[in-house]
């Protein structure tokens, strides 16, 4: 009798260990977009925090994902803290379900001697947008029975003599000063883009710096990949951090996106948020002003 109350004792002090190590386990789940086409290429972020001592694991490219095609997956440095590890990663599929509203969540597994336990975050949803309007299953026509004015025979050779002129005086001028109209132009338009890059980085590193999320620092992080894409025609919304400081031959770039993305995942920000951000928009301008005297300099 003595022997089968230490037995239970035991096996509900297991029991509840367990339920408490499953209650600190927190899976979240979500789109960057809340549309997207056909095939279209969407990111999900996929976010858990549990006690550093459970063996958590992320899917990888061999998990079936269903509806969607895996295409990359970007993943982050591990924060703990009071013995609770916050782990993330954003995956970038391909969405192939005809489904009007898609609702997707993906798992993190915990690791267990002989087996393994999958823990499925909040389902979110992914809208599909359609590119062709659909057909009304019966066609209405309309019926019209008022006098239609039709116009006199319109002067068509007074008209392409007219054309036919200001062609020649188009052709002549771009013949004449084509070279420095492009290039004025080129400028404009690269001044335009940067200006409107510069407003936009200063209101989201101010978005950061008063409100840190993960979702502000995807933000922040997209619009620099974005702009210098913009600027090489080089695909740095595709790199991973590393292939960007490779590109650059500047490998010190992977340590100020990871200082980002520590600062966010501790919650807070930092004294060096400032400094990476500053950093990061230098790249920008110096590269914004390389772009520059190669169009003027342009024969």
């Amino acid at each position: 009798m003595g022997k089968s109350k230490v037995t239970i004792s035991l096996l509900l002090i297991l029991f509840s260990t367990f339920v408490s190590a499953q209650e600190k386990l927190k899976v979240e789940g979500y789109f960057l977009e809340d549309s997207a086409k056909l095939g279209e290429k969407v990111g999900y972020v996929l976010k858990a925090s549990y006690p550093s001592d459970l063996n958590i694991v992320f899917p990888d490219s061999t998990f079936q994902y269903e509806d969607f095609s895996f295409l990359d997956k970007e993943t982050f440095t591990s924060f703990t803290q009071d013995s609770i590890t916050l782990d993330s990663a954003v995956y970038y599929l391909s969405n192939f379900s005809l489904d009007s509203v898609k609702s997707y969540a993906l798992p993190v597994f915990e690791i267990l001697r002989y087996d393994s336990i999958s823990h499925f975050a909040p389902e979110d949803q992914l809208v599909l947008k359609f590119t062709i309007d659909p057909m009304p299953q019966e066609l209405v026509f309309k019926e019209n029975n008022n006098y239609l004015h039709l116009d006199k025979a319109f002067n068509y050779p007074v008209l392409a003599i007219v054309i036919g002129g200001l062609v020649l005086v188009t052709v002549l001028v771009l013949v004449i000063f084509g070279k420095n109209i492009r290039k004025k132009w080129s400028i404009r338009k690269l001044k335009k883009q940067h200006a409107l890059f510069a407003k936009k980085w200063k209101n989201t590193v101010e978005t950061m710096e008063k409100a840190p999320s993960l979702q502000v620092a995807d933000e922040l992080l997209w619009l620099w990949k974005d702009y210098m894409g913009n600027l090489t025609g080089q695909p740095y919304p595709e790199w991973t951090s590393t292939e960007i400081g490779n590109y650059l031959e500047k490998p010190g770039l992977v340590k100020d996106f990871r200082k980002i993305e520590i600062i966010i995942y501790a919650g807070k920000g930092g004294e060096n948020l400032q400094m990476t951000c500053d950093k990061l928009q230098n790249i920008c301008n110096n590269l914004y002003q390389q772009k520059i005297e190669e169009i003027r300099e342009r024969k």
